[in-house]
This record gives C-alpha cells, structure tokens and sequence, in this order.
C-alpha cells in the first residue's frame, strides 16, 4: 500500500514536472516569434526609409526644377518632370521589392546614381573606383553606405562638392564620402538617426563598422570600412609537389 501511494506520488510529481516543462517551451516559442516579428518590422521599416529616403528627396529636388524652369517658359521643365515620372515608377517597384524581401543594393548602380543626382543639385561630385572585384555582400552593403550617404549630402547643410572614394585592399574594403557645408558645430554622429542606424546593422552584419562626422572647416566625411576574407592560397603544398 505504502509502495503504491508512493509511486503515485512520484507520477504524480513527474507529469507536474512535464508540464511545467511543457508550458515553459510553448512561452519560450511565443517569445521566440514575437522576436522574429519584431525582426521583421524593423527590416522593413530600415529598407523602407532607405529605399524612399533618397527617392523622395530627388522627386522633391526635380520638381521645385522643373516649376523655376516652367516659370522660364523654358521646355527643359518638361525633361524634368519625365524624370520625376520615372523615378516615382521606380520608387514603386523598389518598395515592392523590399515588402518581398528581395532587394539589393548594386554598388556600381549607386555610384553612378549618388553621382548624377549631386550633379543635378548642383554640387560638384567626384567618384573613384567601382569596387567590381568585391564580394557581392560586401558591394550591397557599401551600395547602401552610398544611398545613404547621398542622402544626406541632399538634406543637410549646404554642400558645394562632395568626394565619393572606394579604397580597396587584400583585406579590407573602405568607402568614404566627403563634402562641405556642413553646419557650424555639427556634432560627431554616434548613434544618428534611423538612416545611419540600419546601414550600421547592414554593415556590420558583413564585420564592418561606420565612423561619421565634422572633420574641421565645414567638412564632413562619412567612412564604412569592410574587413575582407582572406583569398584561399591556391599554391600547391610541398608535398603536393612531391
């Protein structure tokens, strides 16, 4: 009788234990997709600013253009507003891209895009190099670090020219973006705002990292940096020449 109380305790004691365990995982399971949730939210909300971030400020600059060239009676306007049309069509399309989850950031694309649309503001943009050997995470990652810095060359201070270098070495990938106009007593950016906060997600999700602020005399440098793997030696050991 003892025996069998006893043991009747002890299953007792195990299927508390079991269900305990039990109701920890499923809380456990609930977390874990209410993270990957929020996950996911703030992809879309980071893809989304970079995306129409740069896209809004372009159709903005195009048009005040194209109503002073109006104003002219000058047929340019017209040029102006196909353009707007068509980076609108584009806009589109990029925020479909990014509610799939497919988009990328095409590093020779950015270049000559941040290039053309400075030069249409009316600052002076020089780029070097095309980074065209890099690993393809490496370019999307610094193809972003050009949108965005692109940007904001176009919505603060007030840039004249703008240097745009892609540095390479054997082990690591350097982008830089210069300009000036930067406003008196612009402080270091050390957590900036939701532009500059995904693109240091985007790189360091590569191992790089992001330095930006004043460097003196109304400069201002933006500086992603991109360890690379190191190329796998395809010389043949001594014994493979044995």
């Amino acid at each position: 009788m003892t025996f069998t109380i006893g043991l009747i305790a002890v299953t007792v004691r195990i299927s508390a234990w079991s269900l305990g365990v039990m109701s920890r995982l499923r809380d456990a399971q609930e977390v874990k997709t209410r993270l990957a949730v929020a996950e996911e939210r703030l992809r879309f909300g980071r893809d989304m600013h970079d995306v129409l971030g740069r896209n809004l400020a372009v159709i903005a600059l195009k048009s005040e253009l194209a109503v002073e060239l109006a104003q002219r009676g000058q047929p340019a306007a017209m040029d102006q507003m196909v353009e707007v049309q068509r980076i609108a069509r584009t806009s589109q399309q990029e925020v479909r891209d990014v509610v799939r989850g497919y988009r990328k950031a095409d590093l020779r694309t950015e270049l000559l895009g941040a290039r053309g649309v400075l030069r249409a503001a009316g600052i002076e943009c020089a780029v070097q190099g095309d980074g065209g050997r890099l690993p393809a995470p490496v370019q999307s990652a610094l193809g972003w670090a050009v949108r965005e810095a692109a940007t904001n060359v176009l919505r603060h201070g007030n840039p004249q020219r703008c240097a745009i270098r892609l540095e390479t070495a054997p082990d690591s990938a350097r982008l830089v973006v210069e300009n000036d106009g930067a406003p008196p007593g612009t402080a270091v950016v050390s957590g900036g705002g939701s532009g500059l906060h995904g693109l240091r997600e985007r790189l360091a999700a590569v191992g790089g990292s992001l330095e930006a602020g004043p460097t003196g005399e109304g400069l201002f440098r933006l500086t992603a940096a991109i360890p690379l793997p190191s190329p796998r030696s395809t010389e043949p050991s001594p014994q493979e020449k044995d």
